[in-house]
């Protein structure tokens, strides 16, 4: 390259942080798999936790059933924490953490450990997700009520500034309000809203300075999502930097334009891919990553992928160096580091940028006039608009006007030799697993000094019913040898639980799905041949899996089509959907689980409806759920098994009416 060519940079840019998402079965089996990652030139590591360890539970807690290890590492204490970064310096390491309500509880860990191995804790550099507001609207691991969840952030945030400076303590995400349905327009808003919730409620709690605030707004990190629309995509993160900068300018006043800069980190759009033709999610990945690279001036500082058959389930160690090889190849054969920002002067760019900031701070306008953020979680406004906003998505797919290669169009194909293996195309997690970890926690438990986690936990509740930061705490908790579940289970005490709204009530109808008349004379002739006012279904989520959006959309369409509906929302065990299912008295059962736990959480609920006397009624699953597996449901007794390539809701739910039928012999 000649240094003196126009327009090129004088020194190339150096790449962003590259992530694989990892984590599965065990802390020693995931510290394998990244020594093996960083080995293939990964340069910072992005740990999975499974949904227990998420959401508060020991690994031996009822409602961990077939999740441990799972989507994630199980880590319950100290000594997991320890065991997952054994031989890894964390001193030289830049560690992003996806875990929401109990990050205090497991930077604890961390820190604790890193100080273990000698290091310095003002030289750890991560990121702890920690943006509990999407865990209401999307993900749903979120444990305590909105205003307590957003005191442990900001204690974080307090703490951090002052004992691990180079730690992002948050990472706003707008990554799972894309999947659950927003807009370009809904991301950046809902998620600057959340924004302005965190900084509102550390700036309050008196725990920083006025003078400091400028710290604080350059350690918050963003974590978004990428779709295949990447020109689309670009202007959305040029219109995040435009609208970020003028809020801490104007509402926080900092006046350093460097503290002022959007920092964010982006996994592309995982929901996006399909099981349908999965080879098609190479090309899709590449050109999401595309989104968030091209644009010098509004480009991710880290960047994780995911692999081509995460739609078929949990990715190989080959799988995920792919996706590994697919940024290097952009970051180090490709000139796009080369050149200062390709969009600078474009009216185009700068159109759909300006269309951007103006609806978007609409949307922050609207919530601020609510009260802020938790008023529009509480009030079920947000939820209610991400669940429209994912049917309008999902109609447009339905009807045709949104192309998907493979699934609406396109869709006759070869044998693809990259799923030619079956279950082997993806890892597999040994289900003696969660019995190992059950064991090691309850040998944990037997060999600690009973006396000091009894007064850890003590002071974890007394200072919890203060306003005192509870980080010294939480470390104190993490030394006694406290559980995750055993320190999650003494803020509950406290704070109380929270279930959020479903936002089921705000969302609109089908609208002109020609299909769906018929369907609904169907389900007004079938409740007429069965003496019923109206057929009743049950949508129950099993266990752990937070991921509703497909339940949801089932519920929606359903009751579209005229049946009454009964959706509690997620985190079920199978005692209760079994419960509701008898005094509702409905007509069919359908389960959701994407959580990969299916094998243990149906069978537990078919067993439920035996004891119950009710053994005939229908059960269905939807889910990702691999062929061995469903005809496994199948042989036990589920009427019908859907997956992703099953993406017309309207002949789902003509289905589900069919299955009805079947069950009570009518022809």
């Amino acid at each position: 390259m000649d240094d003196a060519t126009p327009g090129r940079l004088p020194e190339r840019d150096r790449p962003w942080v590259m992530r694989t998402y990892a984590g599965h079965s065990s802390a020693a089996a995931t510290n394998a798999l990244f020594r093996r990652n960083l080995a293939k030139g990964q340069t910072g590591l992005s740990v999975a936790f499974d949904l227990a360890t998420q959401t508060g539970y020991d690994p031996d807690h009822e409602l961990a059933t077939g999740e441990v290890g799972r989507v994630g590492v199980p880590v319950a204490h100290l000594g997991d924490m320890r065991a997952l970064f054994e031989g890894i310096p964390l001193a030289g390491m830049n560690t992003s953490m996806t875990i929401n309500a109990p990050a205090m509880w497991l930077l604890g860990l961390y820190g604790t450990v890193a100080a273990e191995q000698g290091a310095e804790l003002v030289r750890c550099a991560g990121t702890t997700q920690n943006d509990i507001i999407k865990e209401y609207l999307s993900r749903g691991t979120y444990i305590f009520p909105p205003a307590a969840s957003l005191r442990l952030t900001a204690d974080v945030i307090a703490y951090t500034l002052r004992e691990m400076p180079r730690w992002n303590p948050v990472n706003i995400c707008s990554y799972h309000l894309q999947e659950a349905g927003a807009t370009p327009v809904q991301e950046v808003g809902f998620a600057l809203a959340t924004a302005v919730a965190v900084l509102d409620t550390v700036r309050d709690s008196g725990q920083v300075p006025v003078e400091r605030m400028g710290d604080v707004v350059q350690r918050i990190s963003f974590f978004v999502n990428a779709g295949v629309r990447f020109v689309e995509e670009i202007a959305k993160m040029r219109a995040f930097g435009a609208l970020w900068d003028e809020i801490t300018r104007d509402r926080y006043g900092v006046t350093e334009a460097k503290q002022r800069r959007f920092r964010y980190g982006v996994q592309v759009n995982s929901l996006g891919l399909t099981e349908a033709q999965p080879e098609n999610n190479i090309q899709r990945i590449v050109l999401e990553m595309l989104g968030v690279t091209l644009s010098r001036d509004a480009r991710a500082r880290a960047v994780q992928l995911p692999a081509w058959n995460e739609a078929l389930g949990l990715p190989r160690p080959w799988d995920q160096q792919w996706s590994l090889r697919m940024q290097q190849v952009l970051a180090y054969e490709s000139d796009l580091l080369e050149y200062p920002d390709l969009f600078e002067g474009s009216h185009v760019m700068t159109a759909l940028v300006d269309d951007i900031v103006t609806g978007a701070r609409v949307e922050l306008e609207k919530v601020l006039e609510m009260g802020g953020v938790v008023a529009a979680v509480e009030t079920g406004y947000l939820k209610s608009a991400l669940v429209a906003s994912l049917a309008d998505r999902r109609r447009r797919m339905e009807a045709g006007t949104d192309v998907v290669v493979g699934v609406n169009r396109y869709t006759e194909t070869e044998p693809s030799p990259l799923t030619a293996a079956g279950a082997g195309a993806v890892e597999q997690v040994d289900p003696a697993v969660e019995a190992a970890a059950a064991d090691a926690v309850r040998e944990w438990r037997a060999g600690r000094d009973a006396d000091a986690v009894a007064a850890a936990l003590d002071r974890l509740r007394a200072d919890a019913a203060t306003t005192t930061n509870l980080m010294d705490a939480t470390l104190a908790c993490v030394r006694a040898g406290v559980t995750t579940g055993e320190w999650a289970g003494a803020l509950r005490q406290v704070f109380g639980e929270y279930r959020a709204p479903t936002g089921l009530a705000g969302a609109a109808g089908a609208g002109g799905d020609a299909g769906l008349a018929a369907v609904r004379e169907r389900v007004t002739a079938t409740a007429r041949e069965l003496g019923s006012g109206r057929l009743r279904l049950l949508v129950g989520k099993p266990g752990l899996d937070g991921h509703s959006n497909g339940a949801e959309q089932i519920a929606v369409r359903a009751r579209d089509a005229g049946f009454e509906v009964v959706y509690q929302g997620i985190r079920l065990t199978a005692g209760q959907i079994v419960a509701a299912a008898v005094e509702e008295d409905v007509d069919l059962v359908g389960l959701s689980v994407l959580s990969g736990s299916h094998l243990a959480a149906v069978p537990a609920v078919l067993d439920g409806l035996r004891a119950a006397g009710r053994g005939d009624l229908p059960v269905v699953v939807g889910g990702i759920i691999p062929t061995g597996d469903a005809e496994a449901l199948r042989a036990a007794g589920v009427a019908r098994v859907f997956t992703p390539k099953d993406f017309a809701l309207t002949g789902i739910i003509d289905e589900l009416v069919t299955v009805i039928r079947e069950a009570n012999e009518l022809s």
